[in-house]
């Protein structure tokens, strides 16, 4: 199996988020050709104390740019308008509750017994 060597990196920018990190990192190709690789690492503690990083790349070519970037910002801007900007979650929120599920079942409690007799 051939092992991919990585170019250097001609310009990168990291994005810190909470256990996560992005780097997107600007590489040359062997035709000297820029793409851009995308790298997220999380870090995972053990028990003992001791850590590991997993790491997720993407790479991506520039003839796939504007449909990615397309994609990118449709599915974005879908979870904006669906659930807002806001996080809701329960690991960011410490105060968070899962809603209670509400029955749909109807009940008899309100109901007021009519005589067809009468119509």
């Amino acid at each position: 199996m051939a092992e991919r060597i990585e170019q250097e990196e001609i310009f990168s920018q990291v994005l810190r988020a909470g256990r996560r990190t992005y780097f997107f990192d600007v590489r040359a190709t062997k035709a000297d050709d820029y793409y851009l690789t995308i790298t997220e690492s999380k870090k995972f503690t053990h028990d003992d104390g001791s850590f590991h990083y997993q790491k997720h790349k993407i790479y991506l070519y520039k003839e796939d740019f504007n449909d990615f970037q397309d994609m990118l910002k449709n599915a974005t801007d879908f979870i904006v308008t669906e659930k807002g900007d806001e996080v809701i979650s329960e690991r960011h929120q410490k105060d968070y509750k899962k809603e209670e599920q509400v029955s749909t079942e109807k009940t008899t409690e309100n109901f007021t017994d009519i005589s067809f007799d009468d119509i």
